[in-house]
């Protein structure tokens, strides 16, 4: 459950700078960008925003645990390098960092993808030793 928790503040988080930084990219970069360099922006913004969804997603599943386990808690890590790296280094660049900065964007996305490669993975074959069975309402148990 702490594990939920902390995902769940986490994504909160992202999105919040997410909303954020769409604004302040709308009403003060905007004018002042180049129309590549804006839209390089907003890529930025709207991958934040996207896996940071799939973030707050991903805390809720862990509440199960029939989910939470290794993969899922690894998942969620590659998906917070993969946000700061991708999203990160296009918004260095945006900010005038060096042109070989955008090479960092690969290994980010790259982290993205696996990330959302082990989500898929932890939740077709869950941890071992993970609960089978999850109660429902009324107490009454389902099998999975």
């Amino acid at each position: 459950m702490a594990d939920s928790r902390r995902t769940l503040v986490i994504a909160s988080i992202l999105i919040m700078t997410a909303t954020a930084l769409g604004a302040f990219g709308t009403h003060a970069l905007k004018p002042i960008l180049t129309a590549a360099r804006f839209e390089s922006f907003e890529t930025g913004v709207t991958y934040q925003f996207f896996h940071a969804l799939g973030l707050l997603a991903i805390g809720v599943l862990q509440r199960d645990p029939r989910f939470d386990g290794p993969r899922l808690r690894a998942s969620v890590r590659l998906l917070l390098v993969g946000i700061f790296l991708f999203a990160g280094s296009i918004y260095a660049l945006t900010a005038g960092a060096p042109r070989w900065f955008g090479m960092v964007a690969p290994f980010g996305g790259g982290s993205l993808m696996a990330a959302w490669l082990l989500f898929a993975w932890a939740v077709v074959r869950p941890a071992e030793g993970a609960a089978r069975e999850a109660p429902v309402a009324g107490g009454v148990s389902r099998a999975s």
